[in-house]
């Protein structure tokens, strides 16, 4: 039912900074002497995408059709684990930077289905949440990406109100526990604390 090492799925619509949670969870983690192994699972997807031709960067990805999509999924996950495992011992927690729910040409698409569930199995999934229009001023002011598809507050409202329900479904299938975390403008710290507090709790 789990692997040796925890494993920590942290989720959150483009934008709402939950790479920024991570990065501070990552260091006041160090200072507490909790060890982590954090990983970006759109990252072990592009690479694969890279290497077979199929996109040129991270957001044409879910432009791919769903199929191909899958078969990203499913590497990205497999792969994960096993480095994972190269890396924690028993007492290391693998965090997981994802999306629960993504935003395609063909619908939303779960980004934890039952076939990455399987092989992450999750003690935890935490989502990141924002006010919307928060959200929507930091998309503005990351140049590095394209999300003007996701559609405006009412688009990003939408899109996390969507998130959070997806998170707690695929929380079902591994009876993972469910953190829900405010990411205010201004204190990513309290956040990052608030998630080392319930993975220190796990």
């Amino acid at each position: 039912m789990r692997h040796p090492f925890r494993v920590v799925i942290v989720t959150g619509v483009p934008g709402v900074g939950k790479t920024t949670v991570i990065n501070t969870l990552s260091r006041l983690a160090e200072e507490e002497g909790v060890k982590l192994h954090i990983v970006n699972f759109g990252s072990y997807m592009l690479d694969t995408a890279l290497k077979l031709g199929l996109v040129e960067d991270r957001d044409k990805i879910r432009t791919l059709p769903l199929r191909q999509q899958l078969e990203l999924q499913r590497e990205a996950a497999k792969r994960i684990v096993v480095d994972a495992g190269q890396r924690l011992g028993r007492d290391g927690v693998l965090i997981v930077d994802t999306h629960a729910l993504v935003k395609t040409r063909a619908g939303y698409w779960p980004g934890l289905p039952r076939h990455v569930l399987d092989e992450l199995k999750p003690d935890m999934i935490a989502v990141i949440e924002a006010r919307p229009e928060e959200i929507v001023s930091r998309q503005e002011r990351d140049e590095t990406r394209y999300r003007a598809d996701i559609g405006g507050v009412e688009g990003v409202r939408q899109l996390m109100l969507n998130a959070r329900n997806a998170s707690i479904a695929s929380a079902v299938h591994y009876a993972s526990t469910i953190a829900v975390i405010e990411n205010r403008e201004g204190e990513v710290e309290t956040a990052a604390r608030e998630l080392l507090n319930l993975i220190k709790n796990l």
